[in-house]
């Protein structure tokens, strides 16, 4: 059986303001040719598939239409409601899709109800765990503890292998979290600090250690594509939604499960629409240095180096790079006011000279124009007239 594993669509996301909507339909038209051409028989999302709790209608037009090209290749599609979907709205009339070989898993009692898909080698158990609130399932399993996600994953995980047990045969398990190889994080690792967090977009970690069991783990939560172990992976999202997963890959795991389990796992590359690009230099120099050129269609992040703020440097920047999303300051020269108080500073100086103190503390080192100091001495004069005048 060979599986394909995704996860993090995040259906109706913006990137610094601008829609992703058309940049992921082509990911997916990829991913739907990915499936064809490595004749995958089974399609998992690891949860997130919307953005939002209550994604707008066109977010479920582009499911819908992804997941009939899916269903039209003959491929399964096994999804998880993940921490951003409404598991509600998600599973909204799940029972007639899995009719049609599309199974959207989004209550938690589903977790231990597998998707069962036969190979010429026997049954393989897809056992989807939907995001689990822990205070959601506490009046449910009065006698557990349930103080945490992990709690709640490392009930759902005992559930699940006593299931397996009884069933025989191979499996996967799909779940959307933060796990890690640690040891333990109810123990040591949890009380290395009371101050200490140990979490990732507002889940707490999991071990990895709760997921044994399955001969595949379909993780979905990370952006990143990320390794685990042999048996347990992130896929990471499909389009790149932060400048700071530029350098990361956008694609798959290609999985191959065998009559004896686990065969092998392979990375699928999907296209990257527009690519991140983080440009540093003066603003003169990125918009002028014919080294940029090849960027000019990328989402562009900029840092400044100009020891002054450019006035409109985004709209400026944006006349070469249309797609320019992002503008930091962070000047080369930075200046220093030494061990001395403001208010030692200012002793016995005019009030143009207070303003130009100011100005070139604030611009590193740089004091007003001629232009400015007019102005700067306009407005003390009339400041000073008005005072005479009351």
């Amino acid at each position: 059986m060979r599986i394909l594993h995704t996860s993090d669509w995040h259906i109706g996301r913006s990137f610094h303001g601008h829609s992703t909507t058309a940049h992921l339909e082509h990911v997916l038209e990829a991913l739907v040719t990915v499936v064809v051409d490595q004749q995958v028989d089974v399609v998992v999302v690891a949860g997130d598939v919307f953005d939002s709790a209550t994604p707008a209608a066109e977010n479920f037009d582009v499911l819908t239409r992804v997941l009939a090209k899916l269903r039209a290749t003959g491929t399964r599609v096994v999804m998880t409601s993940g921490n951003h979907d409404s598991a509600t709205r998600l599973g909204f009339q799940s029972g007639f899709a899995e009719l049609a070989g599309i199974h959207i898993i989004t209550r938690h009692e589903q977790a231990i109800m597998p998707v069962t898909i036969d190979d010429e080698h026997g049954p393989v158990h897809f056992y989807g765990i939907p995001y689990l609130e822990p205070s959601m399932l506490r009046h449910r399993y009065p006698d557990a503890t349930l103080r945490t996600h992990t709690d709640a994953l490392a009930f759902t995980m005992d559930s699940i292998r006593t299931d397996l047990a009884s069933r025989g045969g191979r499996s996967v398990v799909i779940s959307h979290c933060f796990a890690a190889d640690v040891a333990d994080v109810s123990g040591d690792l949890a009380q290395d600090s009371g101050e200490r967090d140990i979490t990732a977009g507002g889940l707490d970690v999991v071990p990895l250690s709760t997921f044994d069991g399955p001969d595949y783990v379909a993780l979905g939560h990370i952006h990143g594509r990320t390794r685990l172990s042999d048996r347990a992976r992130y896929s990471g999202a499909p389009l790149h939604y932060s400048f700071s997963e530029a350098a990361k890959p956008r694609g798959g795991w290609l999985v191959s499960i065998d009559a004896s389990g686990l065969s092998s796992v392979d990375w699928v590359d999907l296209p990257v629409p527009r690519r991140l690009t983080v440009l540093t230099g003066e603003l003169e120099s990125l918009l002028e240095d014919a080294a940029h050129a090849g960027y000019e269609q990328d989402w562009i992040a900029a840092i400044l180096t100009d020891r002054v703020r450019p006035m409109d440097g985004m709209r400026r920047l944006q006349t070469r790079f249309p797609f320019a999303a992002m503008l930091d300051h962070r000047p080369s020269i930075v200046a220093d006011a030494g061990p001395t108080s403001y208010g030692e500073r200012i002793k016995a100086k005019s009030d143009s000279e207070i303003v130009d103190g100011f100005l070139e503390f604030v611009r590193n080192g740089v004091g007003p124009s001629d232009a400015e100091r007019r102005l700067i001495a306009d407005a003390i004069s009339d400041q000073a007239a008005s005072e005479v005048s009351s």
